[in-house]
């Protein structure tokens, strides 16, 4: 299932659900079918989102077999700092600057 993230300030982002619930857990949100950040949340969100990466707070992703060799996964914060720029650019914003998301269902 994929997650579609929509701010007011910079475009949108998509990703499946089981990353999606990695940063939105890390953010201290729930995992619904919809929800959003108000301006006043984005700023501790972000920063949230930051300690979580500084831990490496993520399961490791399963390795892909090519040829034989083995991939490294794809860490938290390559996954979270899309998303970290795009709470921090919408909460400079202005008071009604939003960021949205919505999916098929609770995730």
């Amino acid at each position: 299932m994929l997650v579609r993230f929509v701010s007011s300030e910079t475009g949108e982002l998509m990703m499946f659900a089981d990353v999606a619930r990695q940063l939105l857990t890390a953010a201290g949100k729930s995992c619904t079918a919809r929800g959003a950040f108000t301006v006043d949340e984005m700023p501790a969100a972000a920063a949230a989102l930051r300690r979580a990466v500084e831990r490496g707070e993520a399961p490791p992703g399963p390795a892909a077999e090519d040829d034989g060799e083995s991939e490294a996964p794809v860490t938290l914060g390559s996954r979270a700092w899309p998303f970290i720029d795009m709470l921090e650019r919408t909460a400079r914003g202005g008071p009604k600057a939003n960021v949205v998301w919505q999916a098929a269902a609770d995730f």
